[in-house]
């Protein structure tokens, strides 16, 4: 993802890095050579004038501009569940480390909470690895020891193994008298929230925006886009190619901001950042562990992913 301060307006005018604009140099070429044709052409083609005025484009296009408002709608709603999906991870690891951190004479037992953070730091980066369907192993094998990483590894749904494993550590602690019924009830109760932030990941991952909605809309846009020239040229003249490029510029770059933002855990420009965020949740549930974040720790994250 993206991450800009608020840039002057002048300048936006020129952002290039994380726009839709470079996907669609092609398209727009294509559109922009259809429209010299059409006006050398005068809008006949083979003795036929095709009789289009722009009164009927106008009503077309504010028609298309409400489907492609919604949707947009129904793709941004999809990042933004998304996001506070991962906000409420970064509120649940923290209230888990801070019970763990807090039992009492754990620092009289042989219950490490240590492993209880790596844990949950590991948790982090295979939900990240999962939703992406990328290998984990990397940011894994530090986290956890030999068994529980052959355990992870050997698994298909390696964030729900991890809550198991995490489950088995608060267990542990209560046989060795760090953890009441009560405070197991409040782990656990973390632990569903876990479960439901995973859940609702995984619901966003596995059901995209029905294909033949987005298949019409894609077809609809481009026809409109093609035949927008042809309404054109009588009033426009060589003005035509210009009008066109930038109209359609508009109509081709909300579909393409919608076709990315749909699956918000990619690695696209406008995609959620879950490797900043990754490091981000990791970096705080181990300062809260008492390990001290360096300076460039906390200023990697400029722009990533």
């Amino acid at each position: 993802m993206i991450i800009r301060k608020k840039e002057h307006w002048f300048k936006m005018l020129f952002v290039w890095n994380g726009s839709v604009l470079p996907g669609l140099l092609p398209r727009l070429f294509l559109l922009f050579i259809l429209s010299l044709g059409v006006v050398y052409l005068r809008g006949v083609i083979f003795s036929f004038k095709v009789p289009l005025n722009p009164a009927p484009l106008t009503l077309f296009g504010f028609v298309l501009a409400l489907f492609l408002g919604f949707r947009n709608n129904a793709s941004y709603d999809r990042f933004w569940e998304g996001r506070k999906l991962w906000g409420a991870l970064l509120n649940t690891a923290r209230s888990l480390t801070r019970q763990a951190l807090t039992l009492k004479n754990i620092n009289e037992t042989n219950v490490s909470v240590s492993e209880f953070i790596e844990l949950l730091g590991a948790f982090i980066f295979a939900l990240k690895h999962q939703l992406r369907g990328t290998d984990a192993y990397e940011d894994l094998k530090n986290k956890l020891t030999e068994d529980q990483l052959r355990i992870v590894i050997a698994s298909k749904y390696k964030p729900a193994v991890i809550m198991r494993l995490l489950a088995e550590w608060v267990q542990q602690a209560k046989a060795k008298g760090c953890i009441d019924s009560i405070q197991q009830a409040r782990f656990d109760e973390n632990f569903d929230k876990l479960s439901d932030i995973v859940g609702g990941c995984e619901r966003i991952v596995s059901t995209p925006i029905p294909y033949s909605y987005r298949v019409l809309l894609h077809r609809t846009v481009y026809i409109y886009c093609f035949l927008l020239p042809f309404g054109l040229v009588d009033s426009l003249r060589w003005f035509t190619p210009l009008i066109v490029v930038f109209v359609a510029y508009t109509f081709v770059a909300f579909e393409a901001i919608a076709d990315e933002i749909e699956e918000p855990f990619g690695t696209e420009a406008n995609d959620l950042a879950l490797n900043s965020m990754c490091v981000m949740i990791n970096e705080t549930i181990h300062e809260m562990g008492g390990e001290q974040i360096t300076t460039s720790q906390k200023t990697d994250r400029n722009i990533i992913d």
